[in-house]
């Protein structure tokens, strides 16, 4: 566990607008018709622009026999969780695509994530969208000084399944800081007061990974794309979050605010 000091999270602040700001541009173009290869240009053209470098791009995995990640964005389709590779296949109407973007400023890292619906989607595909962003500031609101880690995967696994969706096992979320993926791991499941103290200066990217039904989740042979075995669609929403003496400060809203759910929302840092 990594704690940074306040310049270090200072500069986290500027690496996580740029990210969320180019996640803003791409969020523009999400309509049927558009490929998710489109969708990767604009984001890196974002992200290049505002002198920043994606963080995704030739990204190797754990095994040296898989190729680097090709797209700045990881762009995943309907029942594909997580990684999915942007291409020039057009969205259809009644799609959902979630997109992944993270980046590297001034050597520190910002990670975020936002599952859209692609024109109108069934009331089903509508309520998973809703419950999995909901499970995401759950978790948030979770992550106070002192709490434990457990706190945020229970409060995460508690408001997706209280919906009646299935919350993904095989990935989790992660430390952020210098490096991408830093220790520890942040599941989206678990028991609350178990696990190690949230300390003043811990960053952590909190992303439920929910999906429609119980189901495993695959990798396909490309070493990367992540479908569910069953078919079942699924989303994926993610923050930047640092934690603080004032509580948790979510890095990747604009002014990056310290959430408080007295006002239903986030109040200024």
């Amino acid at each position: 566990m990594i704690l940074k000091r306040a310049r270090e999270i200072d500069t986290m602040v500027e690496a996580a607008q740029i990210n969320r700001e180019a996640l803003e541009a791409v969020e523009k173009l999400v309509r049927p018709g558009v490929s998710t290869a489109e969708l990767d240009e604009a984001a890196e053209d974002a992200i290049v622009s505002r002198g920043a470098r994606p963080a995704f791009k030739g990204y190797r995995g754990s095994s040296a026999s898989i190729a680097p990640f090709p797209g700045t964005l990881c762009t995943s389709v309907n029942e594909v969780v997580v990684h999915g590779f942007p291409d020039r296949r057009p969205l259809v109407g009644g799609d959902i695509v979630s997109v992944d973007i993270g980046l590297f400023y001034k050597g520190y890292a910002a990670d975020m994530a936002k599952t859209y619906a692609v024109g109108s989607v069934a009331p089903r595909i509508q309520a998973l969208l809703k419950a999995t962003e909901r499970s995401l500031y759950a978790g948030i609101e979770a992550a106070q000084p002192g709490n434990r880690l457990g706190d945020v995967a229970a409060a995460v696994q508690r408001t997706a399944e209280a919906a009646g969706f299935w919350v993904v096992r095989e990935f989790v979320g992660h430390g952020i800081g210098s490096s991408f993926h830093e220790s520890p791991d942040v599941p989206n499941y678990g028991r609350a007061g178990t696990g190690p103290r949230l300390r003043p200066g811990l960053v952590l990217a909190i992303e439920p990974m929910v999906t429609e039904s119980k189901t495993d989740v695959k990798i396909l042979s490309d070493g990367w794309t992540a479908p569910t075995v069953n078919g079942s669609w699924a989303a994926h929403f993610e923050h930047t979050v640092a934690i603080t003496e004032a509580g948790p400060r979510v890095l990747t809203i604009a002014g990056a605010p310290i959430y408080d759910p007295m006002l239903g929302g986030a109040r200024g840092a």
